[in-house]
């Protein structure tokens, strides 16, 4: 009986030890730090610090000093900085769409016959080029020369019997390309602009079509190949699908916010 009494003794004693949630471990001004708060972030220190993690004591400073620092910030009214607003709003909008869209993106699946149709309308491509430069900044005036010029090697380019790496070579203003040829490589249609692949897609391999404009001039292309799917990068492919997908849905959510708050936009503007 004796040895029952001291262990209820004992057990009794070390409960008026024993933490309670409420328990405040620290006061800041006048913001309590509970046991259940600094438990809570003690523990999810120590699960991502596990090589040296920080004993409770050095961790409760630092909660002390966090606090400390978040109150002298609103004294001085940061919290209300534009600056700080902005990206509060960002951290805001993050959270919103882990939230809301973070676990769709993650159980997103692309399969084969997905890749495949996606590869059938975006193949690679291989092409060469003559490139008219138009530098950034050029007048109306500047580019329409440019044009003119390009024009008439243009019809030069088909009535010739010269191989088109010859003529690269005489005419073009790409001093990178120039040296193999205007070859530029194996392109996606995401790693070119789209008004260059757009017309490369519709070229049959060994044809040489031209003008196409882009932001840096003119350009007279020659398709040199295009790439089967087999032959294909699957895992840029597999990539594609999926973003392709990601955007689907991030689409539908936004049109749906759009459906319940008025939108105007005036592109006008901006062009």
């Amino acid at each position: 009986m004796k040895i029952f009494a001291l262990i209820a003794t004992t057990l009794l004693s070390l409960s008026a030890f024993a933490q309670k949630p409420t328990d405040v471990v620290a006061t800041v001004g006048n913001k309590n730090i509970t046991f259940q708060e600094f438990d809570k972030k003690y523990k999810e220190v120590l699960a991502v610090a596990i090589a040296n993690p920080p004993t409770k004591e050095q961790f409760l400073e630092d909660l002390v000093r966090y606090e400390l620092g978040v109150q002298e910030a609103k004294k001085r009214k940061i919290d209300q900085d534009p600056a700080t607003v902005e990206r509060f709003n960002q951290e805001m909008y993050k959270v919103l769409l882990e939230k809301e869209l973070g676990q769709k993106v993650q159980d997103i699946k692309t399969s084969e016959a997905e890749m495949k149709a996606w590869y059938a309308k975006n193949p690679s491509l291989r092409t060469s080029h003559i490139l008219f430069e138009v530098k950034p900044g050029a007048t109306a005036e500047q580019r329409a020369e440019a044009k003119e010029r390009a024009n008439k090697i243009l019809s030069e380019v088909k009535a010739s019997k010269r191989p088109f790496e010859e003529l690269v070579k005489i005419y073009t203003d790409d001093a990178i390309s120039k040296q193999t040829g205007g070859d530029v490589g194996w392109q996606s249609r995401i790693s070119i602009l789209p008004s260059y692949y757009d017309v490369a897609l519709g070229m049959k391999v060994g044809e040489i079509k031209g003008l196409v404009e882009t932001p840096y001039g003119f350009h007279i292309i020659k398709l040199t190949g295009k790439q089967s799917y087999e032959e294909a990068d699957h895992k840029a492919i597999r990539a594609a699908v999926f973003d392709e997908k990601r955007k689907q849905l991030f689409d539908a959510y936004f049109n749906k916010l759009k459906a319940g708050t008025p939108v105007k936009m005036n592109t006008s503007i901006i062009k």
